[in-house]
């Protein structure tokens, strides 16, 4: 847990694993990460997979914590007169996800409730907390950011010669802090990068990222369940953003459930993320009212023209998300939802050109996204395999500034893509640098 000057400092703040391994703590696990466990219940430092989900287990005091892992991203955890622990269920690369999530959180003493992280070049440690015990964690204030049916206050803080998932450095933290406590809903994280892009945060190439329980010198127990989705998602133009709104109504038939909710919301658009239940295999219509157009899209294959589009599984889970342009209406897109005989991977998307590449089993549709002054998203979807490299061949003058639902790596105008379990669609942030052509991208398998 991070620590500032309104409070007295930890006298060992937590170390990564990593860390760990570096100080010959690590005892039997090998290269960082341990397969899925023998036993569902941790009680040691060590990180690995469990039923579909990566976890990570940390704590500087053994034998005050526990947690107890449950199906899927279910886990629980118990602590008594604790030191200081770290403890969640997520995924081995973090990403631009919507992450959606519910339970009980009951600190007795400082905890946090929070979507947890890190990125590298630069080295950050973030934090979206939106519940917390008897601390409210602060820092130098940035600003807000209003997403997900709340706004939140954005700080930074920085951490110098700690303990990191490089060892010991100098780091920055940056946090989005919920104004209102709250255990259960979705947590747009796109969205918050976005702003703290805003606010002169950079993130770097994302680590893990995981909806962690914390503990500091405190008591307490919790039972959280975690879903998401990948990439995508998020403006990071226009501007602070008034506003939030709620969750608002659904729509079902035919065997599933859809429900809205309202996001970011800017003077000419606002984000809605949908959320089916009862299926993977869905189609969702949503019916624009008077005036709105759709100008971009995440998650799922969107279709359609005139005031109905049509959204369908792209291997991205069972949510999704459009931006909404308003054109004096800003009343969210009712939708409904029918089970189908199952959804394709491929395009879709967001508006804008776009090409296909292949070669070697499988096939890659590039589409673009969003586009500010100096740069513009791409979402690529593959299609053949689920095992790919994609090479991406950047133009004259860009620069790779993000990327997500994928392993991305850069050698001059060369980014390569390769598979990491978030599905087949990823993306890629492009600092333009004069030239806004779309990269071109081929395909192969493994």
């Amino acid at each position: 847990m991070s620590t500032h000057s309104t409070r007295p400092r930890a006298s060992a703040r937590r170390r990564t694993l990593r860390a760990l391994l570096g100080a010959g703590a690590a005892g039997a696990l090998v290269a960082g990460v341990l397969a899925t466990p023998a036993a569902a219940r941790v009680t040691e430092n060590q990180q690995g997979n469990h039923d579909g989900y990566f976890f990570s287990f940390w704590t500087d005091a053994p034998g005050t914590v526990s947690m107890q892992q449950g199906p899927g991203g279910n886990y629980s955890t118990e602590w008594r007169n604790t030191g200081n622990f770290v403890i969640g269920k997520g995924w081995a690369t973090g990403s631009r996800r919507s992450v959606s999530y519910s339970g009980q959180f009951n600190p007795s003493g400082n905890a946090y409730l929070t979507l947890y992280g890190w990125t590298t070049s630069p080295l950050v440690e973030y934090y979206i907390v939106d519940n917390w015990g008897t601390y409210r964690p602060t820092g130098t204030f940035r600003g807000t950011v209003t997403s997900d049916g709340g706004t939140y206050d954005i700080y930074e803080t920085t951490r110098t010669n700690s303990p990191s998932i490089q060892g010991t450095q100098t780091f920055q933290q940056y946090w989005s802090v919920r104004q209102q406590r709250r255990t259960g809903g979705t947590i747009n994280a796109g969205n918050h990068f976005d702003a703290w892009e805003r606010a002169g945060m950079r993130l770097g190439n994302h680590d893990y990222m995981i909806m962690a329980t914390e503990g500091y010198q405190s008591s307490g127990s919790s039972n959280i369940t975690v879903g998401g989705s990948g990439g995508g998602g998020g403006n990071t133009g226009g501007g602070g953003a008034p506003g939030g709104g709620g969750n608002t109504g659904g729509g079902g038939s035919s065997g599933c459930t859809v429900t809205a909710t309202r996001g970011e919301d800017w003077g000419d658009r606002f984000n809605v993320t949908y959320t089916v239940s009862g299926s993977s295999s869905w189609s969702v219509n949503l019916n624009l009212n008077s005036g709105q157009s759709i100008q971009n899209s995440w998650n799922a294959n969107l279709s359609g023209s005139g005031s109905t589009r049509t959204a369908t599984p792209n291997g991205n889970g069972n949510s999704f998300g459009v931006t909404v342009m308003k054109n004096g209406n800003d009343t969210i897109p009712a939708a409904t939802c029918s089970t189908s005989g199952g959804g394709s991977t491929g395009g879709g998307g967001a508006p804008g050109g776009g090409n296909t590449g292949g070669s070697s089993g499988c096939t890659v549709s590039v589409s673009r996204g969003e586009q500010w002054g100096d740069r513009f998203n791409v979402s690529y979807s593959v299609s053949g395999s689920s095992s790919w490299t994609v090479t991406i061949n950047l133009n004259g003058g860009q620069s790779l500034q993000s990327s997500w639902n994928a392993n991305v790596t850069q050698s001059g105008n060369t980014v390569t893509a390769r598979s990491n379990g978030s599905g087949n669609s990823f993306g890629t942030t492009i600092y333009s640098n004069g030239n806004t052509t779309m990269p071109t991208a081929t395909c192969r398998a493994g």
